[in-house]
């Protein structure tokens, strides 16, 4: 496929309304960074010649999401942007689609700082077309990630991680590297979809490497190179 039959679908990370999903500190927010890597991965596809649509750009529920409790309007959102990308595959083919939800990670409740790190991306349960795109995000990972293996490895010294934690966290239980779970997103999305997580909200070396312009551009670049690459495969 070339990059002028390709649609990328980038998604966005939560709402802002949706409780938790920060830092401990509450310094950190993960849909205000969504949003911003969301932007910055468009930005670059576009410039490359891709067509790159958002599921959802806005940090408040529209008025299809609102409900009277939080569980109920994050399943409103789910459901409108599962619509959203089976929209476009609809229109443009799912074949020719891709969606790539864009997440950060955590391991607590958000009350407390944890020692969890690394990156990692998640496919459906069983053999999809995500999985090819995931080996694609999982080879650019490895290939941007050399100064981040070394922050860990300087953070297990200091106690920031424990020493189970891994730079890229990885499942070859089914022969790949991705790890699966039944997100809603994912299962119920007709084309090629991987969720990317990128580090720990609730830790606070990679708060700080997420934060840094250099972590910002590493991301991109993850995604960016993933991406393409993927869709120059097929």
């Amino acid at each position: 496929m070339n990059k002028q039959e390709a649609v990328v679908v980038l998604g966005t990370a939560h709402l802002i309304t949706i409780p938790g999903k920060c830092s401990p500190d509450g310094s950190f927010r993960e849909a205000i960074y969504s949003r911003e890597i969301v932007s910055r991965v468009k930005k670059q596809l576009e410039d490359d010649g891709f067509i790159v649509l958002v599921d959802y750009e806005p940090l408040e529920p529209n008025a299809s999401m609102k409900a009277s409790s939080s569980k109920e309007m994050q399943n409103k959102e789910l459901a409108y942007r599962v619509k959203f990308v089976n929209g476009v595959c609809k229109t443009r083919g799912s074949r020719n689609c891709l969606y790539v939800p864009i997440h950060v990670n955590a391991a607590g409740n958000g009350k407390n700082w944890m020692s969890a790190g690394g990156w990692c991306c998640y496919t459906s349960v069983g053999q999809t077309r995500g999985d090819k795109l995931a080996d694609f995000l999982h080879q650019a990972a490895t290939e941007n990630l050399k100064g981040y293996e070394a922050l860990m490895s300087e953070g297990k010294k200091k106690g920031w991680y424990d020493k189970y934690q891994r730079p890229i966290r990885t499942d070859f239980s089914d022969s790949d590297p991705d790890q699966e779970a039944n997100f809603y997103v994912l299962k119920n999305t007709n084309c090629a979809a991987c969720l990317t997580e990128n580090f720990f909200q609730d830790n606070k070396s990679d708060v700080a490497f997420l934060n840094s312009e250099e972590g910002k551009e590493i991301i991109t670049r993850i995604h960016v190179q993933g991406i393409e690459n993927y869709v120059a495969s097929l």
